[in-house]
């Protein structure tokens, strides 16, 4: 009789995939590989957002499964038209005001300095004032030296961005019609799955592949669409907050917070931070009302709206959910911080199923 193996002969395959998706997200020399990949990456995303609707639809409707998606992708091309034609040209010259006053930050900046600390003699207790007088030349213009680099390596990467938008319009438009087919047939694509792991693999270990992709997409699937529909309204909330408190640039810093909650645990005070700056520069005291605001929302957040609408707990602790985001960061970005809560939360559940498995076979109850 064969020993059970539980479910670690499956940590493999998890490793394979977060290399995978390492693979994909930091290309190197695989870019030709993956540029031609893109349509079929993009499409398998967007179709893996507008699923949930989907179902929540063909709940509703009892139309045919082609009329269900195209009522999907009404609801969504509505909503990139809104983007669009009203958010996005608001917050571009949003931007474009906000990068025009920097000279004025620095100087009241400069103004602040002069009057809290030069005027009072505070830094004549350390003795650095005569040094900053007589070095001010040279700090200015190592500044300036640090500074150009770095602002023509900007420039260069937004003519790069701006050379690729046209790919990337492309490729979307291409995922977008690829979708819909992996929308239509999505039944299918889990039937033919499921078969080559069942001709590859011996029924046990097929069976068991097949519960950690449920695992994986009940993780993933309640964590991101959560995420989304929770940011969106935080972010919503956030806006409405600034603006009944006549915070100037409203609509960008809104949109900040929204997007950084996205980021778990270091999101909301990654978006804290630039909202608070920036209207520092406006009014301290206002400074301080948008701090308390945007904190207060954020403990909204966390101890009602977030739990409400994601419907369960990723079941990982404050310090593992630090952890995984910090690791993810450093692996892979941005987007491995997003990914890293679900990723440990799956591995978390196989790890925490194969442990139970041979507590049972021992007879050991804890």
């Amino acid at each position: 009789m064969k020993k059970k193996r539980g479910y670690l002969h499956l940590l493999p395959i998890i490793i394979i995939s977060i290399l995978l998706f390492k693979f994909i997200t930091v290309p190197g020399s695989f870019s030709p590989f993956i540029t031609l990949l893109q349509p079929l990456i993009w499409a398998f995303s967007i179709a893996y957002i507008l699923n949930p609707l989907l179902c929540q639809i063909e709940k509703r409707f009892k139309f045919k499964r082609i009329w269900n998606i195209l009522i999907v992708y009404a609801i969504l091309l509505v909503c990139i038209t809104l983007i669009i034609t009203i958010l996005t040209p608001k917050i571009a010259i949003g931007l474009k005001n906000l990068f025009n006053e920097i000279p004025k930050f620095v100087k009241i900046t400069e103004e602040y300095f002069n009057t809290h600390t030069l005027n009072f003699g505070i830094l004549d207790r350390f003795g650095v004032t005569d040094y900053l007088y007589e070095n001010l030349s040279n700090i200015i213009n190592q500044i300036t030296s640090y500074l150009n680099p770095v602002l023509n390596r900007t420039i260069a990467q937004l003519i790069s961005i701006t050379s690729a938008l046209t790919s990337i319009l492309i490729n979307l438009a291409l995922g977008l019609i690829i979708s819909i087919y992996m929308l239509k047939d999505k039944e299918l694509f889990k039937k033919q799955f499921k078969a080559l792991m069942y001709a590859i693999f011996t029924p046990e270990k097929a069976e068991k592949i097949i519960e950690v992709g449920r695992e994986c997409n009940l993780q993933f699937s309640s964590f991101l669409i959560g995420k989304i529909i929770d940011s969106t309204i935080i972010g919503i909330l956030c806006f409405i907050g600034l603006a009944m408190l006549r915070t100037p640039y409203a609509l960008i810093l809104s949109t900040i917070v929204g997007v950084t909650n996205m980021i778990p645990y270091f999101g909301p005070f990654i978006g804290m931070i630039p909202a608070t700056v920036i209207t520092l520069f406006y009014s301290p005291i206002k400074a301080l009302w948008v701090l308390i605001f945007i904190f207060l929302l954020q403990q909204f957040d966390g101890l009602y709206l977030g739990p409400k609408i994601l419907g369960m707990h990723v079941g990982l602790s404050p310090f593992w959910i630090i952890t995984a985001v910090t690791i993810g960061g450093g692996v892979a970005g941005v987007m491995g911080m997003l990914l890293a809560v679900p990723v440990t939360a799956v591995i978390k559940t196989m790890i925490q199923k194969y442990v139970e498995a041979k507590l049972s076979e021992k007879n050991i109850s804890l």
